[in-house]
């Protein structure tokens, strides 16, 4: 199942067959020059967290009661071992927020600077470095072209960051969703982790890898939603299957959610925000769980056709369906009401990340902006299909897109303010 990439597109095959391999020379000269400065510096506009923890049950959907007993997303727990006890989803991924919000406080309450410093790196070396990023910047401006344009507006720090860490998620994803796909282990997803490991400690393998390894130098970025990704990689390789709602989320975590985690100390928050780091971070998961509902509504007929099904199989059966009429593929009443209710939920979501978009950084809210209005159109494409998700793939058509950027640009410049469009749905 291809995943929501930096809250923009879904991957698309054919990827660095010609890239990666034959820069571990070079990056081995960038390693030996960056170790003199590991020392982390604040990522700019990071806000300390004035309040208390939030309870969890309040904090992941601002919504109606009635709507959190019909959505909700406690639906199970999770033990990962017979001895521990059972632990949701959610609170487990919750964990993760906290500890990268933590880490973005932290940072900022021991330098006492909001400034982005550049790394120090030794003559003749920058050069390689600059290089790196530029290789990133073709890889985003080929494959996800609107948010591309959007990272243009971002300081020259920031977005060389975002682009890095693109390309790291979507190297990722083509491990189990590219060319080479067949092929791939769990063996191949432990290298590539333990490869992960290696350029946080500073040690690239090759330039894409330095670019990141800068990166998580420069920003206070956590290696956890990383790892977490590759298991969300590892997942697909096993499971095919998701008994209910608690099991899905983890899985859209995994995949998708994590990217708001990698990104918003890159993003940075508004300095005029009243809103608390956490709080942030929420909003950038709701956007990443979000993107990756809309994926799976999408893709219903493409997944059933390799085997695989990304619906809750309790929510299924509640509603009369079965596996077999997901592969049969016909569009009835049944049909109709489950993937109103599925859509219901995926807009909750998107309702929840729109509080965080307005938190960020000015400079950084434009692609934010533009992908969850795109992203929300494709909820919208799929009843316009009259819910045919079997035989018709949903798509936000190119003047569609292009009217929804200078909305988008609108929204990040207003900010707070309220604004009504017909471009996405309540």
């Amino acid at each position: 199942m291809p995943v929501a990439l930096l809250w923009v597109v879904s991957p698309t095959t054919e990827m660095y067959s010609g890239f990666g391999i034959a820069d571990s020379a070079a990056c081995r000269s960038l390693d030996s020059s960056r170790s003199a400065s590991r020392a982390r510096s604040s990522v700019s506009d990071a806000r300390p967290n004035k309040h208390m923890k939030q309870n969890w049950n309040s904090r992941s959907l601002n919504v109606g009661k009635q709507k959190r007993a019909d959505f909700s997303v406690y639906s199970g727990t999770l033990a990962n071992t017979a001895e521990e006890m059972a632990v949701s989803s959610e609170q487990k991924v919750y964990d993760v927020v906290l500890r990268q919000a933590s880490l973005v406080n932290r940072q900022l309450r021991s330098s006492g600077d909001l400034d982005v410093k550049p790394d120090i790196v030794l003559q003749g070396t920058l050069s390689l470095l600059n290089e790196a990023y530029d290789r990133c910047a073709e890889v985003c401006e080929e494959y996800a072209k609107t948010f591309y344009l959007g990272t243009l507006l971002m300081t020259p720090e920031r977005r060389r960051a975002i682009w890095a860490i693109y390309v790291w998620c979507r190297r990722t994803d083509e491990l189990v969703d590219g060319p080479n796909a067949s092929h791939i282990t769990p063996t191949a997803l432990d290298r590539w982790e333990s490869r992960l490991e290696d350029l946080f400690r500073g040690h690239p393998f090759d330039m894409f890898d330095a670019a990141l390894s800068d990166t998580v130098v420069k920003f206070p970025i956590d290696i956890q939603p990383f790892k977490d990704m590759v298991e969300g990689m590892r997942m697909d390789l096993r499971k095919s299957r998701y008994k209910n709602f608690d099991e899905l989320y983890l899985y859209c975590y995994y995949v998708a959610g994590t990217v708001g985690l990698m990104s918003v100390p890159v993003m940075g928050i508004a300095p005029e925000s009243k809103a608390t780091t956490e709080s942030v971070y929420n909003s950038a998961l709701a956007l990443g769980i979000a993107n990756q509902l809309t994926n799976i509504l999408r893709d219903v007929g493409e997944d059933s056709r390799r085997g695989r099904i990304y619906l809750p199989q309790d929510e299924l059966a509640q509603a009369g369906l079965s596996d077999e009429d997901i592969f049969t593929g016909k569009v009835t009443d049944k049909w109709r009401s489950f993937m109103m209710k599925q859509i219901r939920r995926a807009r909750m979501f998107f309702d929840e990340a729109e509080k965080g978009v307005t938190e960020l950084n000015s400079a950084s809210r434009w692609p934010v902006w533009a992908s969850l209005l795109l992203y929300r159109q494709i909820l919208d494409e799929i009843e316009a299909n009259d819910y045919d998700n079997f035989t018709k793939r949903a798509y936000v058509s190119k003047e569609k897109k292009l009217l929804a950027l200078p909305f988008a640009y609108v929204r990040s410049v207003v900010g707070n303010s309220r604004i009504s469009s017909g471009l996405a749905k309540p």
